[in-house]
């Protein structure tokens, strides 16, 4: 029996046998003595449970009675997973044999630390970042999500710029090393969310509750990103849209909520109108929608969202000032010309 902490890498899969067949061989080879593997299917109609049992019976499979979706089908599936860490771990992702041992050695180090990421970097273009977190992700003061390596829809080459461990506002749940008491004291993911800034929801809520987030970019990993929802796709952008809204009305205190919210909106619709001139209707129409299912979340659908149950005013990770303005407007295009201060 090995006397170092138990992680469970848990693979959250839907209609993924070419993923699967891909990337996990190089999972079920990683070199960590107490480690389990975890298939948690959200009732795919491919044959990828079958594949899992037949070429991997070492690992445990929990199958769900119906697509979930990623937050509460990884909020289903650990229940059902005993481990001191959960290594959350999309399906089209590879791994080296030593990834995990640098995010332990960094948990371990400061327990205050609640979870941390890997750098993620791009499968088929190995010296850009990635997009779902690339070396750690931030946030600015009206709810934007970036990070290290990545502005918007813009991903920077590698250079070893972000490679020391630092404190973040997020992590990505793409690949995200995360205690399993944490998760649970917070209540895990906002299942009302579906997909799409569940992540970056949880990851409030943590700090809220008193903990940090770090970066590890001693561990790599390659993503392929977009494997469910494609860029571009209108469910992707109501989600995205919708899901910001909401996490700003959860998170934010009254002080900032009342005029930050509003002015998102403002940016939000223009965003939507740009779109509109550029013949992406249906990117307008996705921002309408959005808009509207946060009213009637407001409204009537509070109660099935988790809300933060502490107020720790401690934020690390957050830009205080305007990203759509560097970005958009001054043409900044890299996390070191925006955040200056960082380094």
């Amino acid at each position: 029996m090995s006397n170092q902490p138990k992680v469970a890498i848990v693979i959250l899969n839907w209609n993924g046998r070419k993923y699967l067949e891909q990337f996990l061989p190089s999972v079920a080879k990683t070199d960590y003595s107490n480690v389990e593997i975890v298939l948690v299917d959200n009732d795919s109609s491919d044959d990828s449970v079958s594949y899992v049992e037949r070429d991997y019976p070492l690992v445990k499979v929990v199958r769900l009675p119906v697509n979930y979706g990623f937050a509460k089908g990884y909020n289903q599936a650990l229940k059902h997973v005993s481990a001191d860490y959960y290594m959350l771990l999309n399906s089209d992702v590879e791994v080296l044999p030593g990834w995990l041992q640098p995010m332990m050695s960094l948990m371990e180090s400061d327990k205050s630390i609640a979870a941390c990421q890997p750098k993620l970097l791009s499968y088929r273009h190995k010296n850009l970042f990635e997009y779902a977190g690339a070396a750690g992700g931030w946030i600015d003061r009206f709810g934007y999500p970036f990070a290290m390596g990545r502005v918007f829809d813009v991903c920077e080459q590698d250079h070893g710029q972000y490679d020391d461990a630092s404190l973040v506002f997020w992590v990505s749940g793409a690949a995200m090393f995360i205690r399993s008491s944490v998760f649970h004291e917070v209540k895990g993911f906002d299942e009302y969310f579906f997909a799409h800034q569940e992540e970056i929801d949880l990851c409030w809520r943590i700090q809220l509750a008193g903990y940090k987030l770090s970066s590890c970019p001693r561990s790599v990993v390659y993503h392929v990103g977009g494997g469910t929802l494609p860029r571009g796709n209108t469910r992707k952008t109501y989600l995205n849209f919708r899901n910001n809204q909401i996490m700003l009305a959860k998170n934010l205190p009254w002080s900032q909520k009342w005029w930050k919210i509003p002015f998102r909106i403002f940016l939000d619709n223009v965003s939507a109108l740009k779109g509109l001139f550029a013949g992406e209707g249906g990117y307008f129409l996705a921002i309408v929608r959005a808009h509207l299912a946060f009213v009637k979340w407001i409204l009537f659908k509070q109660q099935q969202s988790v809300f933060p149950q502490k107020r720790n005013t401690t934020l690390h990770g957050v830009y205080l000032h305007n990203l759509v303005w560097e970005h958009f407007v001054k043409k900044k295009n890299f996390f070191r010309d925006i955040v200056k201060n960082r380094f």
